[in-house]
């Protein structure tokens, strides 16, 4: 629509194309004004802290267990005392296990190796082996255990500062800090994993032992048997040999 001046005043031009034009336009720009408002409005809801709509202390754990720790301070456990501190701080050098476990002989000390035949020596080196083999994964898992009990207090601490922060009826946290709690849940979540692996490795580790024990103990039953069978016959006939000459040779004293 535009104004023209003539000779009698100003005429009314009507231009359907640019009305629409403009119709159009100020349709839009209201659409956007209304989508940026409701969008501020929704950053506005999301921004705020959970304890706005709702009480937050109902998500907060309480009597949570305690990590127990062993006795290793009186009488009751006098023999083992040092195990129980290991069992409870961990024992990397394995002082701790040995201490309470019958020690082996040294074999090369005592010599008594040296009238064995291959085939004695290859069994008594496979129990040896079982022996060194569950010496070393049982003090691999007392320290492991004693590693995870004593970070697990410390753990359990952070865990409750943790609930605090999130249980804050507050809502003058940044987000800065909500982000730094999130982090935090994480890094905890990542040790407690990192932990269960461990665990699950020493679980494995002494399975592994136990299968290798069982086996050795089926192959020296079976390889028995095996020996039985193949030396029964000349065994046998040594045996009635020798008994029917020594009924012969008997003479009544």
């Amino acid at each position: 629509m535009h104004a023209q001046f003539g000779i009698f005043g100003p005429i009314v031009v009507y231009d359907p194309a640019v009305v629409l034009r403009n119709t159009l336009t100020a349709a839009l720009e209201e659409l956007i004004v209304n989508t940026e408002d409701a969008q501020r409005s929704q950053i506005r809801k999301m921004a705020r802290r959970l304890s706005v709509f709702t009480n937050v202390d109902q998500y907060a754990l309480t009597d949570t267990p305690e990590w127990r720790i062993h006795d290793f301070l009186s009488d009751a456990v006098l023999y083992a005392k040092g195990y129980h501190a290991a069992l409870n701080y961990g024992d990397g050098s394995g002082s701790a296990y040995l201490g309470i476990t019958n020690p082996l002989v040294a074999v090369e000390d005592e010599g008594i190796t040296s009238g064995l035949n291959t085939v004695a020596w290859e069994a008594f080196r496979a129990r040896l082996a079982t022996i060194n083999a569950a010496d070393a994964v049982a003090i691999a898992a007392t320290h492991d255990d004693g590693l995870l009990r004593y970070n697990g207090r410390r753990e359990q601490a952070a865990i409750e500062a943790l609930e605090t922060h999130v249980t804050d009826p507050s809502t003058t946290h940044s987000t800065t800090a909500v982000i730094d709690t999130l982090s935090g849940a994480v890094l905890i979540g990542a040790r407690q994993r990192q932990a269960r692996t461990q665990f699950i490795a020493d679980i494995v580790e002494q399975l592994l032992v136990d299968t290798k024990r069982a086996r050795d103990t089926d192959a020296t039953a079976l390889n028995m048997q095996l020996t039985t069978w193949r030396e029964s016959r000349a065994a046998n006939n040594a045996f009635a040999a020798g008994t029917g000459d020594a009924l012969q040779t008997w003479r009544q004293p």
